[in-house]
């Protein structure tokens, strides 16, 4: 069961396209796997479609009484020239969400690395995946896609296997696409989003291996023993 959500505002800002793009990425993401927040993102784009146009019942009416004022008048080339476009082209949220371009791949994709195979996201399957680079237990594979400062990767720790006890210098979110894992704070399963910050110092670990997807917005900065080492670098490989 997902316990972890984007917040009422992401969500939000999400729907409104205000996100970064890398941003809207991991949510999207997200939603696909939570019923819960596809329900929450149906409700904020019927609302912003209402807030923009109208309701759908103010949209006939306009539409009916524009047809019937320029038949009145008697000019067959006014009837559709009067319209509001944009209320003709307004679909509701189901609507959108069921549009889906038939030109482009949606099927599910299974990505295997080491000895685990997981399902990608389809807000992927468009996004080039570089090659997978091992430290141990941890696999990350850099994903190809620009936004800025923000790195987005996915990243898989093997059984048994931990990240080094960190903290964070910008932001870190969490998507867990496959397995579980825990830290300080608590358990996280498949579909939990988790979003920390320089606030927060944990140290992840897995007993079944699990694979995430994550966004950063800067380096890891490591709290305790060896791992301390690699601070000075730590801009170089977040």
């Amino acid at each position: 069961m997902i316990k972890h959500h984007p917040t009422a505002q992401i969500l939000r800002d999400f729907v409104t396209g205000e996100l970064p793009d890398s941003l809207s990425l991991i949510v999207s993401s997200h939603v696909e796997m939570c019923e819960q927040c596809q329900a929450e993102v149906m409700r904020l784009t019927e609302l912003a479609a209402t807030d923009s146009f109208g309701s759908e019942e103010v949209i006939a009416d306009e539409l009916i009484e524009n047809q019937v004022n320029a038949v009145l008048h008697g000019n067959d080339d006014d009837i559709h020239a009067d319209f509001d476009m944009s209320l003709i082209d307004m679909i509701t949220a189901d609507e959108q969400l069921a549009n889906i371009d038939a030109t482009e791949d949606h099927s599910p994709q299974l990505v295997k690395v080491a000895d685990t195979e997981f399902e990608l996201p389809r807000a992927l399957n468009q996004v080039v995946r570089k090659d997978w680079l091992n430290l141990g237990k941890i696999s990350r594979a850099r994903l190809d896609f620009e936004d800025g400062d923000h790195h987005t990767s996915l990243l898989h720790i093997d059984k048994e296997g931990a990240v080094p006890c960190h903290t964070h210098k910008g932001f870190e979110i969490t998507l867990l696409l496959e397995g579980s894992f825990e830290d300080e704070m608590g358990e996280y399963h498949k579909g939990d989003f988790i979003w920390l910050d320089g606030e927060h110092t944990h140290q992840p670990f897995t007993k079944e291996g699990c694979v995430c997807l994550t966004v950063s917005s800067d380096a890891l900065y490591f709290t305790k023993g060896v791992s301390q080492l690699f601070n000075p670098i730590g801009k170089f490989i977040y």
